[in-house]
Formats: C-alpha cells, sequence, structure tokens
C-alpha cells in the first residue's frame, strides 16, 4: 500500500502525500488505519498501533511540518516558527520500545505518539545535520518525493529509480523516437 524509496522513515512518511503539486494529491493517510499500515510496512512497528482519528490527525501535522522543515533546509529559508514547534513537540516524545521476546525476536511495540516521535526525531538529525545538505526533491515534475542524494557526487535525480527514475527515462526514449531523422 505504501512506498519506501527514500531510506529513511521520516522522508517516506513524507512522501504519504504523493504529488503535492497536482489539484487533487493522493492521500496515502486517508485513515487510522491506512496510518497502522504504514507504520508496520515501514518497520518501526511490529503490531498495529490502533490509530485513532486524533492520532492521524496529529500525523498528518507533524507530515506536514516536515515536509516545510525539510522544504526550507533544502532553499536555505528560515523554518516556521509553528513548524519547528509541532516538530520539536514531537521529537521530545517517547521513543518506540524495543524488547527481546522469549524467542529471540525484537518486539516494536508502540503507539503512535511513539512512533510520530521518531519520525520527528530522525528529521531534527537530518534538517539539523550534515545530511541536510544532500536532500534533493525528485526530479519527475509531478511527483514531490523529497530523498536523501547519496549518490557519487550528488547528482541523483530521482526519488527511485524503479518508478520516477523509468518514467522519466521512457518519456525521454519516446521523445526522442518522435523526433525526425536529421538529414545529411
Amino acid at each position: 500500500m505504501h512506498a519506501f524509496p527514500c531510506g529513511t522513515s521520516a522522508l517516506d512518511f513524507v512522501g504519504t502525500l504523493r504529488a503535492r503539486r497536482n489539484d487533487v494529491p493522493t492521500e496515502k493517510l486517508g485513515s487510522p488505519e491506512a496510518l497502522d499500515a504504514w507504520f508496520l510496512e515501514a518497520g518501526l512497528m511490529d503490531r498495529s498501533p490502533r490509530a485513532t482519528t486524533a492520532d492521524l490527525q496529529k500525523a498528518v501535522e507533524l507530515r506536514e511540518a516536515v515536509y516545510r522543515v525539510v522544504h526550507a533546509r533544502m532553499m536555505g529559508a528560515p523554518f516556521a516558527e509553528d513548524d519547528l514547534r509541532v516538530l520539536n513537540s514531537h521529537a521530545a516524545g517517547r521513543p518506540i520500545t524495543l524488547q527481546l521476546d522469549e524467542s529471540g525476536m525484537i518486539d516494536r511495540a508502540a503507539e503512535i505518539a511513539e512512533g510520530l516521535s521518531q519520525i520527528a526525531r530522525q528529521t531534527v538529525e537530518i534538517v539539523g545535520g550534515a545530511e541536510g545538505d544532500v536532500l534533493r526533491e525528485c526530479g519527475r515534475p509531478e511527483c514531490t518525493q523529497v530523498y536523501l542524494d547519496h549518490s557519487r557526487g550528488h547528482r541523483r535525480e530521482w526519488c527511485s529509480m524503479k518508478t520516477c527514475g523509468n518514467r522519466m527515462k521512457a518519456t525521454a526514449f519516446r521523445a526522442r523516437q518522435k523526433q525526425p531523422a536529421a538529414t545529411a
């Protein structure tokens, strides 16, 4: 149900609102159950946190604050006070608890607030650290996914080669095929 092309939970969480520049973006967190599914699919929790409508509202508020803070960092712009308040409030929360069960497996039992706290702390580390310098937005015009560009030379253009990269390359190929052959 969800995509995880960024390699970091915080930025993948931002991507739960897809195609932000479209007239009608695609909301992937349309219900408390979708929020539960995101945390499970992201591997941050091993059991459904049983999100409520209030949890979903807090999650969307955090997601949007994270997006604006990340975007401001990429643009070298100041952060909005409200966004910092939301981000730092969540970052101050309890972390996801890890426990070892009887069989020696890790059990990530958490509530939504703890998951949001982890996302906020990760955002603070990215934006406030050296990784903030390699934040990029996908080069496909319809995509607004933000990712960390750890490629050699920092020349990565797309959030994911499997999706946006393939689409852009296919579009460029089709455009070249439509052009008339040059005469000598």
